[in-house]
C-alpha cells in the first residue's frame, strides 16, 4: 500500500501538516513548530525509502500512480519519478526540512508562515513527480502564490515590491506555458495532457497557421511554440535577460525562503526544459542548441561580474551586499548549467543535472551563513566586518567550506559537476567553454576577497563578543557541508542516480 502510492503520500503529506498547523491555537508556538518539523520530516523519510528502492538500471518512470481525473478532457492525476526527478525531490526533501530548523526564531504570524511553507513544498514535490502537463501546470501555480506571501509578508524592507516583481515575471512566464499546453492538447492525436505520450513521434502534428495576420509554417508554429516554453522555464532559471527579478527576492526574502528560492525554485527551469521541451520538441532544442549555450556563457560570466560588484561598489551604488553576492553568483552557476544542456553528449548533460543538485547544496549553505551573521549583527555589510576568524572559527570553517565548495576547489561536489560540463561542452563548443572557464577565476576572486573582508585583518572592536555558531545552526549546515565533501570525493551515487534517464534523453537527439 505505501510503495503504490509512495508519491501522492510524499507530495500531500505536507498538505495535511498545513492544515493541522491552521487549526492549532496561536498561543501554542512551540506546537505550531514541531508540528510543521515533522510534516517535513515524514516527506524526508519517504524520499529516503524512494530512493533505496529506485532502481537506477530503469530509465522509465518508477512508483507510478495514475488516475483518471477530468474524462471529458484526458486529464489524469499521474505522479512518478525516474533519474533526473528523483535527485531534485531527494534535494527539496532535505531543504524544505533543515529550512523549518532555520525558521525555528520566527515570532510574528508564525502560523500563516508555517501553513505558506508546508504548502509550497507540496508544490514543489508535485513538479518534480507530476508527468501529466495539465497537473504539471496546477503545481507550478501552486508554489506561485506561498512564496509571494513569505516575501511579501516575512521578508525585508521592501518586501512588497519583491514579491510583486517575482509574481509578475513568474506569472508572464506561466501565461506562455499555458499557451503551449493548450497547443499541446489541440495539436495531439489522440488529445493528451501525458508529457510521455507527448514525447512519442507522430502524436503532435502541427499545422501551418496565421497568427495576428503573420503566416506561419508548421516549423515556424513549432519554434514559437518551443520560444514560449522556454521564457516560461528561463524566468525561473533565471536566464539574463529574465534575472532582475532575483537578486531582489532574495535580498528581501527571509533566510529559510532565501535558500528555497535558491536551492529549489532555480531548478525548476532547467527541470521544466528537460522534462518538457526537450523529450516533446526535440527538433526545435537542437535548432536553438547555439543559443542556449551562448545564454549560458552570458550567465556564468555576467553573474560572476555582478557578484564582484557587491565587492567593489560601496553600498550607495548598490554593493557591499554579502547577500546580493550570493544571488548573482547562483546566476553565473547556473550558466553551468544551460552551457551542458546545450551540448547533447554525455558528460554535458550528466554535469548539468549533477550541478544542479550541487548548486542547491552549497547555495543552501551560503545564504544560511548569512542568515546567521545577520541575526546576530543585523546587517550584511562586507565592508562592516573584519578579523572574525579569530573569534568565531567555527562560523569561519563552514564560510570557508561553503565559499571553496562555489568557487569550483577540486575534492568537493561543484568541482565534477563544473568539470563534467566543461568536458562535454569543449567536444562541440571549444571557444565558448574557453571563455567560460573566466568564470571559475572570476569566481575565486569575489569569494576570497569577501573572505578576506569579512575573517582575516584586524578585528572590528565592535564584533569582539560575537557568539560562534549555535548547535541549532549547526544542525542546518552540517548535512548540507557532509554532502558536498562527500560527493566531492565519490560522486558515483548521485551520477548512477540519474544515468540511465539521462542517457535515454539523448537518445532523442543522436539521429539530429
Amino acid at each position: 500500500m505505501l510503495y503504490e502510492h509512495l508519491l501522492s503520500f510524499m507530495i500531500f503529506t505536507p498538505v495535511v501538516g498545513m492544515l493541522i498547523v491552521a487549526l492549532l491555537p496561536s498561543s501554542q508556538k512551540n506546537w505550531v513548530r514541531w508540528s510543521s518539523l515533522l510534516f517535513t520530516f515524514l516527506p524526508l523519510c519517504l524520499s529516503g525509502i524512494l530512493f533505496l528502492n529506485f532502481d537506477q538500471a530503469l530509465a522509465d518512470m518508477q512508483f507510478v500512480e495514475k488516475t483518471s481525473w477530468i474524462p471529458t478532457f484526458n486529464i489524469h492525476y499521474a505522479v512518478g519519478v525516474d533519474g533526473l526527478s528523483i535527485t531534485l525531490i531527494l534535494l527539496t526533501t532535505l531543504l524544505s526540512f533543515l529550512c523549518v530548523i532555520a525558521s525555528w526564531g520566527i515570532e510574528a504570524g508564525l502560523k500563516g508562515y508555517f501553513s505558506m511553507f508546508l504548502l509550497l513544498e507540496a508544490g514543489m514535490l508535485g513538479i518534480f513527480c507530476a508527468f501529466d502537463f495539465f497537473l504539471f501546470y496546477i503545481f507550478w501555480e501552486l508554489m506561485l502564490l506561498p512564496m509571494y506571501f513569505l516575501i511579501g509578508i516575512w521578508g525585508g524592507p521592501r518586501k512588497e515590491y519583491a514579491a510583486i516583481k517575482f509574481f509578475l515575471y513568474t506569472l508572464f512566464g506561466s501565461v506562455l506555458m499555458l499557451v503551449v499546453m493548450l497547443a499541446f492538447y489541440f495539436y495531439s492525436d489522440p488529445h493528451t495532457f501525458d508529457l510521455i505520450e507527448l514525447s512519442k513521434a507522430g502524436i503532435l502534428k502541427f499545422n501551418a497557421l496565421d497568427i495576428f495576420g503573420i503566416s506561419l509554417s508548421a516549423e515556424q508554429f513549432a519554434k514559437l511554440l518551443f520560444i514560449f516554453l522556454f521564457i516560461g522555464f528561463a524566468i525561473k532559471v533565471p536566464i539574463f535577460p529574465f534575472h532582475t527579478w532575483l537578486p531582489l527576492a532574495h535580498v528581501e526574502a527571509p533566510t529559510p525562503i532565501s535558500v528555497i528560492l535558491a536551492g529549489i525554485l532555480l531548478k525548476m527551469g532547467a527541470y521544466g526544459l528537460l522534462r518538457i521541451s526537450y523529450p516533446i520538441l526535440p527538433h526545435e532544442t537542437y535548432w536553438f542548441s547555439d543559443a542556449l549555450a551562448v545564454l549560458g556563457l552570458v550567465n556564468i560570466i555576467y553573474g560572476a561580474l555582478c557578484a564582484m560588484a557587491q565587492i567593489t561598489l560601496p553600498e550607495a551604488k548598490g554593493g557591499n551586499d554579502l547577500k546580493k553576492l550570493i544571488a548573482y553568483s547562483s546566476i553565473s552557476h547556473m550558466g553551468y548549467v544551460l552551457l551542458g544542456m546545450s551540448v547533447f553528449t554525455v558528460e554535458g548533460i550528466h554535469g548539468a543535472v549533477f550541478q544542479m543538485f550541487n548548486h542547491g547544496t552549497t547555495t543552501a549553505m551560503l545564504f544560511l551563513l548569512v542568515g546567521v551573521i545577520y541575526d546576530r549583527v543585523h546587517h550584511r555589510k562586507i565592508d562592516g566586518f573584519g578579523g572574525l576568524g579569530n573569534v568565531v572559527p567555527i562560523y569561519t570553517a563552514f564560510v570557508s567550506l561553503a565559499f571553496f565548495a562555489s568557487l569550483g576547489l577540486p575534492g568537493l561536489s561543484s568541482f565534477i559537476s563544473e568539470i563534467l560540463v566543461f568536458l562535454g561542452s569543449f567536444k562541440v563548443y571549444p571557444s565558448l567553454t574557453i571563455v567560460a572557464t573566466l568564470g571559475i577565476i572570476l569566481n575565486a576572486a569575489f569569494f576570497l576577497w569577501a573572505l578576506q573582508k569579512i575573517f582575516l585583518g584586524p578585528l572590528n572592536p565592535t564584533y569582539k563578543s560575537l557568539k560562534d555558531i549555535s548547535a541549532r545552526e549547526l544542525l542546518t549546515l552540517a548535512p548540507l557541508a557532509i554532502l558536498v565533501i562527500v560527493l566531492g570525493v565519490y560522486p558515483m551515487p548521485a551520477l548512477d542516480l540519474m544515468k540511465s534517464s539521462l542517457d535515454h534523453l539523448l537518445t532523442l537527439f543522436q539521429a539530429l
